[in-house]
Formats: C-alpha cells, sequence, structure tokens
C-alpha cells in the first residue's frame, strides 16, 4: 500500500486580514513539508484545489513544481483537480509539464469539486455541475491518449485536428477520479477503468464496501483486470507519540475549522463526543499513535477490500509546522513500515 498526504496550503490565517510575509512563511513551510515527506520515504503528496482566504492552493501545479525542483522520488498530485471548472487542455499542459520537472512523478486526482467556489469564479454554472464534468473527464482522457485530436462538447469550443504539447514522461499520464458518497460517480470510475480515491471525511468507513464493491463490478463488466482497479482513501488524520497527545493536539483546530465550515454547508457544529466517535475503531479519522494508526489502516483496507493507496490531510489553524512535520516523520519511519 501506498502512503501519503494531502494538504490543502492552509495559511493558518483564519481571523486577521491577507498577509503577504504570512504567506511566503506558510509557502516555504508546505514546501519543507514535502521535502521531508520525501527523505521519509512517503509514497505521494497532493495538493488540493481551493479559492478562499484560508488556503493557498488555488494554482496546484505551480507549487508541485516548486516541490518537484525540491525533492527526488515522492510522487506529485493534485488532491483534487475541480475538473468541472477547468480547461482539460490547459490543466494537461501544466501536470505534462510538471511530469517532465519531476521526471515522470506527475499525477492527478480529479474531481466535481465539493468545494464549489470555482465554478461562480470562472463563469460555470452549478445546474451543469455533473455534465461539466463528465464533458472534461471525456476531453482530459481523449488528450491523454492521443498527441493530436478531434472533439466538440457543449461547454468548450471545439478541437479539430489540434495538437496537444508538450507531452509527459510517462506514457500514461496517472488520472484518479476523486470520489464522495454518490454512485454514478463510483460506476464512471469503474466503467473507465480509472482508479478510485474515495474521500471519507465522517462516518464509518467500512459503509463505502457496497459503493466500492459497485465501482469493482462496473470496472469488471467494462473489461478491466482487478489489478487495474485501485482504490485509495483520503481521510483526515494525524500522527503523534501517543493517542492522547495526538487527539489533544488535533481536536482544538479541527473544532475550529469544521465549525466555520459547517457554517458554511449546514452541518451541526462539532464536538468532543463527535470527534471521538470518529476516531474510534470503525471510525473515518486516523489520529493516534503510530501503532493505532497503522492498525486503523489495515482495518479500513480490509473492511474495503484492498485499498492501494491512503493519504492523510492533516491541515489544522491548530497544528503548527513542527507538529506537522514530527507527524510526516513518525508517519514515514514507522507507520509505513508496520502497514507492510
Amino acid at each position: 500500500m501506498e502512503i501519503g498526504i494531502d494538504s490543502f496550503a492552509a495559511t493558518g490565517n483564519l481571523h486577521s486580514k491577507l498577509d503577504a510575509e504570512g504567506n511566503i512563511k506558510a509557502m516555504e513551510q508546505l514546501l519543507a513539508r514535502i521535502e521531508l515527506a520525501d527523505r521519509a520515504g512517503l509514497d505521494v503528496f497532493g495538493i488540493g484545489e481551493h479559492h478562499r482566504k484560508e488556503f493557498l492552493d488555488s494554482a496546484t501545479s505551480v507549487i508541485l513544481a516548486a516541490a518537484a525542483a525540491r525533492t527526488n522520488n515522492i510522487r506529485l498530485a493534485s488532491a483534487v483537480t475541480v475538473l468541472s471548472a477547468a480547461d482539460p487542455v490547459r490543466l494537461f499542459q501544466q501536470f505534462a509539464t510538471l511530469d517532465i520537472i519531476s521526471r515522470g512523478r506527475a499525477e492527478m486526482v480529479v474531481g466535481r469539486g465539493s468545494s464549489i467556489e470555482a465554478f461562480p469564479l470562472f463563469g460555470f454554472s452549478l445546474q451543469d455541475y455533473d455534465a461539466l464534468f463528465s464533458e472534461k473527464l471525456d476531453l482530459l482522457l481523449k488528450i491523454r491518449e492521443n498527441d493530436t485530436i478531434t472533439w466538440s462538447g457543449r461547454f468548450r469550443a471545439p478541437l479539430h485536428d489540434q495538437a496537444v504539447y508538450p507531452r509527459p514522461v510517462q506514457e500514461r499520464l496517472p488520472i484518479w477520479v476523486g470520489v464522495g458518497g454518490t454512485p454514478a460517480s463510483f460506476v464512471r470510475a469503474g466503467t473507465l477503468g480509472l482508479p478510485l480515491m474515495v474521500a471519507i471525511i465522517g462516518g464509518d468507513t467500512e459503509r463505502f464496501r457496497p459503493l466500492v464493491d459497485l465501482y469493482r463490478r462496473a470496472g469488471e463488466k467494462a473489461g478491466y483486470a482487478p489489478e487495474e482497479l485501485k482504490v485509495g482513501i483520503h481521510s483526515l488524520g494525524y500522527v503523534a507519540d501517543t493517542t492522547e497527545q495526538a487527539a489533544e493536539e488535533y481536536y482544538p483546530g479541527y473544532a475550529e475549522t469544521f465549525t466555520k465550515l459547517g457554517r458554511e454547508r449546514g452541518w451541526p457544529p462539532v464536538t468532543r463526543a463527535g470527534f471521538d466517535a470518529q476516531r474510534a475503531a470503525k471510525g473515518a479519522y486516523l489520529i493516534g499513535s503510530p501503532e493505532v494508526v497503522a492498525e486503523k489502516i489495515i482495518r479500513h483496507s480490509e473492511a474495503l477490500g484492498g485499498v492501494s493507496r491512503f493519504t492523510f490531510q492533516m491541515d489544522n489553524a491548530g497544528l503548527s509546522h513542527q507538529q506537522l512535520m514530527t507527524a510526516i516523520e513518525l508517519i514515514g519511519k514507522k507507520i509505513k513500515p508496520l502497514v507492510k
């Protein structure tokens, strides 16, 4: 199983005005964490896409390119790219360029976007939420397979014998489909034979088993071998020397961030009891000591019929850069060997 980190490039700037020096410091610390993840032997580092004050990840490929120049082995991915609001031609060019800079370490995780601020920002309607993604994924995959394409659709100008360059170092640039809990999204990924990245940010992980089975059945029906149908999990997590320490360090910032997000999305306020339930044996969160978290990763993988990749989402207003660095070291030096 591959193990990695996903980041939203959080600024930690939830209460004050935007500050250029603070943003510079936050970005430098993020790049330092990616360097450490590479040295610690982690397999992948993903950068999300948001268009909000508290995150610096609106230009994902730019951050990943900076990281590529400072790392040697770790794979560099989006987590996720809001494909519905992007131009697939430009997106492919950006990640092909990243692939060249990184000598073949670029990947994309594309999704419809649970954070919807990109839609009005780039002039798209939420009424076309799924149709946009479906059409743009079709174009992106055609570009991946062909240097020159002819294509037409509803949401973009047609292409007539148009060449798309540069081409990536990898023969087929890896493209994962990021999903939440919509059955049709699991079926689509399986039918296309694309690897699946499941964002599990609440509830019991095992409740996703029927959806993962749906993905695998759709893939097999479409003629793909089981080994081609990879499944990954993206989940909130944090590691410290002891489980008690991890919970006490993680909870304050988690509660603040998710209570704020909940007011925007209609979620109930965060409670400590709810948080503790999520980090219990079957809960989605992986928060604890290396031994506890490693055991839970294995249990989650078994519950879903085998997982190829697990990524921790640790951005949190209450965690310092040093706490995150320590957690990355523990994941690389202790959790990864335990899982293997």
